[in-house]
């Protein structure tokens, strides 16, 4: 697999909170206006988000499942898969029939960075997926972003990943780091 130069990753918590839901609003926004594709994992909070202020937003979008492409996960989201199916893609790197067994969103989550040029962290626990997610970008050699806030975010930021306050802050990081 190799990175989409314009995709960006963007995680967060399941139980996604105000805060967390305009922030993710605001900057899936900006980032698919600035020609970004966003790449999530189809999850309930961030993820959902995610997607679909993507596709509202004309752009694209890449949901990496944890099942087989012909199992949704969370079935609430099949709606949100077909959709993002006509605007990007729905992808898996398990079989058919694969069921969301809960060891498959750790792999889903290596997928997700595989494709992305850099992950945006929104919000999480102390323990959650999302610093999984972090690592694994971390390991690749990807920009990983945060926005303080949370306890998830603000360990990573004091860990030494990029803090970022708007949507503006990774846009101009990347053009003037010119990562390719």
């Amino acid at each position: 697999m190799e990175k989409d130069k314009k995709a960006i990753a963007v995680v967060g918590s399941r139980q996604v909170t105000s805060r967390g839901k305009k922030l993710t609003e605001e900057f899936v926004k900006v980032l698919v206006e600035e020609g970004y594709a966003i790449v999530s994992g189809l999850a309930r909070g961030v993820d959902t988000i995610a997607h679909r202020v993507a596709l509202d937003s004309g752009g694209r979008t890449i949901a990496v499942l944890g099942s087989g492409v012909d199992v949704i996960y969370p079935p609430e989201n099949k709606n949100l898969a077909q959709n993002i199916s006509k605007c990007g893609a729905v992808v898996s790197a398990f079989p058919k029939g694969t069921k969301p067994y809960p060891k498959n969103f750790l792999a889903r989550n290596r997928v997700i960075v595989k494709l992305s040029r850099a992950v945006l962290v929104i919000e999480g626990r102390a323990r959650s997926g999302t610093l999984s997610t972090a690592s694994w970008a971390a390991n690749e050699g990807r920009d990983v972003y945060a926005i303080p806030g949370s306890e998830a975010t603000d360990w990573l930021i004091a860990e030494g990943v990029i803090a970022v306050k708007t949507p503006n802050d990774i846009i101009d990081y990347l053009n003037e780091t010119n990562h390719s």
